[in-house]
């Protein structure tokens, strides 16, 4: 590869992953960069209109697979390149960026989550392993995360823990880009339909059930759901109800629609279950609501509360209690004014300091420092 250059790995997430190729990848890229990303998608190499390469590795079918097989390919993809920096994005990489320690390359982990304390909440894992892995997996990173050149963490909780296994951890917030979701944004609050919307992974403990639970509470209201069930047990129990008739069900839609959905909705809905890496968390489309300009209804953790009531954008709820979510529902669709001024709290909250072009600062000193 050329000089100056940097690969962006992933084995999870799709091609146009918001963190990683329209923020992370793009802003490098634009610095001037010569950056690659590589994916196990199926859907072949592209060079995109921001001049990121995009090398496929191809799709592997299960989780067992991906871990051993798509791993090994991103690996000899990786290896081929022969880049000055490889930036991976998934724990299941970590062997991989050994490895590539190892040949003398640079390499930063990018921590999304708290591995740890994510486990924990996996349906699929039985109480043992909710027990047992999460500490296996604190051991591995002692031992392998102190050895890379920089790690990032996507919350200042996850740098946080970062920082204690290696001095070169960097907190890059997933905050939104100004301006990429309010282009809708110039709709007349009378002129809103009677909608709110959740945009994002639809699993039991994001609260998919009790958003549901809470519509016939809110008769006049419909829900925009956008985003792809991971449990088809709980797909097929939402839709067998009744307030499933209040729901707009989009599926997984891009960046275009969901800037066209959040100009015609009257809130966002992000209301997590108290799970451990919840708690911290800082859900991406809880700042793409308030930069759409929209009122927030979200859990109440401690941290989210300070950010909801601090900045006066949202209100803030028990997220098991659909009552307590309709109730918030119905105070918005029935205070246009107060809404209106929620959104425009969090639009102006975003502008001012929520957003990427503060963080992409960081990731250039980043590189500038390895």
């Amino acid at each position: 590869m050329k000089n100056n250059s940097v690969v962006h790995v992933t084995s999870v997430h799709p091609r146009y992953d918001t963190r990683i190729f329209l923020k992370m990848c793009n802003s490098l890229a634009m610095s001037g960069k010569n950056v690659s990303l590589i994916v196990a998608d199926g859907k072949g190499d592209e060079l995109s209109d921001k001049g990121v390469t995009i090398y496929d590795v191809g799709l592997s079918v299960g989780r067992l697979s991906r871990m051993l097989k798509t791993t090994k390919l991103v690996y000899n993809k990786a290896i081929e390149l022969k880049a000055d920096v490889y930036h991976l994005h998934d724990p299941e990489l970590i062997p991989i960026g050994l490895k590539l320690k190892k040949k003398g390359f640079k390499v930063v982990f990018d921590a999304h989550e708290d591995l740890p304390k994510q486990l924990k909440s996996k349906p699929y894992l039985n109480v043992f392993f909710k027990k047992i892995l999460p500490l296996l997996f604190e051991f591995y990173e002692k031992f392998s995360l102190s050895k890379f050149d920089a790690l990032v963490g996507a919350t200042p909780s996850i740098t946080s823990k970062l920082s204690k296994l290696n001095c070169k951890s960097y907190n890059i917030n997933n905050y939104p880009i100004i301006g990429e979701l309010n282009q809708f944004n110039d709709t007349l609050w009378s002129e809103k339909a009677d909608e709110v919307c959740y945009l994002g992974g639809i699993t039991e403990i994001r609260g998919i059930k009790e958003v549901i639970l809470a519509l016939p509470s809110a008769p006049c209201v419909r829900l925009n759901l956008a985003g792809r069930f991971s449990e088809p047990h709980i797909e097929q129990e939402v839709k067998s109800c009744k307030a499933w008739e209040q729901v707009n069900e989009l599926g997984f839609i891009d960046r275009t629609f969901a800037a066209e959905i959040l100009g015609r909705s009257k809130a966002g809905i992000v209301t997590f279950h108290d799970y451990p890496n919840h708690i911290d968390a800082q859900p991406n489309k809880m700042f793409e609501y308030m930069s759409a300009g929209l009122p927030i209804i979200t859990s109440n953790f401690p941290m989210w509360r300070e950010l909801v009531e601090g900045e006066e954008c949202g209100i803030c709820v028990e997220p098991t209690d659909p009552k307590a979510i309709a109730d918030a529902i119905n105070f918005i669709i029935r205070n246009p004014e107060d809404a209106n001024r929620m959104g425009k709290n969090g639009l102006r909250a975003v502008q001012l300091k929520y957003n990427w072009a503060a963080e992409e600062k960081t990731l250039l000193t980043l590189y500038k420092e390895i």
